[in-house]
Parts: structure tokens; sequence; C-alpha cells
């Protein structure tokens, strides 16, 4: 494997976090600080807990979440679709470097950005709200395998768009409508029952259901169906990806 390649692409992803913090980190931060107090106070003033959990430290888990997909997204696939718009990609396909070296580095450094940025909101978060983690592990599990799977989903919409327009498109009108919708403020079981079982089609669904069972062993569905979905999503990706490379989709043209 070329290592000193690897890092070569991960370094600089990791040196435009540096650049661009204020678009980055701060800026993420400052709007799930806002969702806090929005929700917190007037919805928490009439939702007091949802089982058995505070209504502020519940919306937590979903939270994070929501951050973490749209920025794992986000990142990954500005990544890669930047290089194609000013051409520089032609460069690295032309470097002595494979095609998974590639993907490791831009996928592993969008997954490292968007795992710090969901400490950081955690550690946000805890100025607001009295947080428990019951299972640490399986908590850093869920958020390991969210980004990364989100990431490979990003790099796949940045080699797909072939213009600003189509790589927000998704992020913005798939993403953080399913994510709104998938229980991140609210549990499931407070819906009708025909909308229950609407929502068990929502993907985002177990993702938040299984991360918010690692805080408070509370969910929406079982963890270990959580942990398949994420896991399919992860090995589709992986696939997609593979596919992309191999044929050369929307690069070498």
């Amino acid at each position: 494997m070329n290592i000193h390649g690897v890092k070569a692409i991960y370094g600089f992803e990791m040196a435009r976090t540096r650049r661009t913090l204020m678009q980055s980190i701060v800026s993420p931060v400052l709007s799930t600080s806002l969702y806090f107090i929005v929700f917190g106070s007037a919805i928490g003033s009439r939702i007091t807990e949802i089982d058995g959990v505070p209504y502020g430290a519940f919306i937590v888990p979903g939270l994070v979440m929501l951050t973490l997909l749209t920025q794992s997204i986000s990142n990954a696939s500005f990544g890669i679709f930047f290089p194609q718009f000013t051409g520089s990609i032609y460069e690295l396909l032309s470097a002595p470097i494979s095609h998974f070296e590639i993907v490791l580095g831009y996928v592993g450094a969008a997954t490292t950005k968007s795992v710090l940025l969901g400490f950081i909101i955690l550690a946000t978060a805890g100025f607001f709200v009295p947080l428990q983690i019951a299972h640490p592990v399986w908590m850093l599990v869920f958020l390991i395998l969210t980004a990364l799977s989100f990431s490979l989903f990003g790099f796949i919409i940045g080699i797909w768009a072939d213009d600003f327009e189509k790589l927000q498109i998704i992020p913005l009108l798939v993403i953080t409508p399913l994510a709104f919708l998938g229980g991140s403020f609210y549990s499931i079981k407070m819906l009708p029952e025909f909308w229950q079982n609407v929502t068990l089609f929502n993907p985002v669904l177990y993702l938040i259901s299984g991360f918010r069972w690692s805080f408070y062993e509370s969910a929406d569905v079982g963890v270990a169906t959580s942990l398949a979905m994420i896991s399919v999503f992860l090995l589709v990706c992986i696939g997609i990806v593979t596919w992309m490379l191999k044929t050369g989709y929307r690069i070498k043209t």
C-alpha cells in the first residue's frame, strides 16, 4: 500500500478543515446549540420526558445523528467533487496510487472529521442537558459506522454530481427530511399506528434508534436490526464505489 499517497490525501483534506474552521466546525455546533435552545425550551416545557428520559436529553442522539449524516456527506462529496471540477483529478489518477487508496484517503478524512464533530456536539450538549451513556462502546460503534457509511455515500454523490446544485440536492432534499422524520425529536411510539408503520420504511430511523439505545437503553426498533441496516448500507456503498472506480464512471470522461 502507498502509505505516503494516502497520508497526502488525508492530510490535505484535514488541512482544508482547519482552513474552513467556521464552516466545518463552528457552524454545525452553533446550529445544534440553537436546536437545544429552541426545542428544549419550546417543546421541552410541554413534553417533560419520553420513555423516562428528559426531553432535552432525549433529542441529543438525534441531533448528533442529524449533524453526522449531513456533515459526512458534505465533507466526502466536496472532497472528491472539487478535483473533478478543477480537473486536478487526472493528476491523482496518473499518480502511483490505487483506487482503494484514493477512497481510503478521502473517506478516511471525512469520517475522522465527522466523528470529531460528533464528540464536540456531545460535549456541547453537556452544557445544556445532563447526559448519560449506558453503552459507550456501542455508542462509538454506531458513531463510526454511520460516519463511514455516509462518507462513502457522500463520495458517491461527489463522483455523480457534475455541478454544485447536484452536490447539495440529495443532502438537502432527501437526507435532512429523512433525519427529521426518523425520530430525531420524538419517539415513533407517539405516532398513530399507521404512521408508525410508514416510518419503519425510513432507513434513518434505524440509525437514530440504535444510537439512542446506546445512551438510554431506549429504542424504537431492535438494536440488532439497527446494526443490520447500517451494515447493509455500508456494504451497498462499498459496492457502488468499487463499481464507479473500476468503470471510471464520471471520472475518466
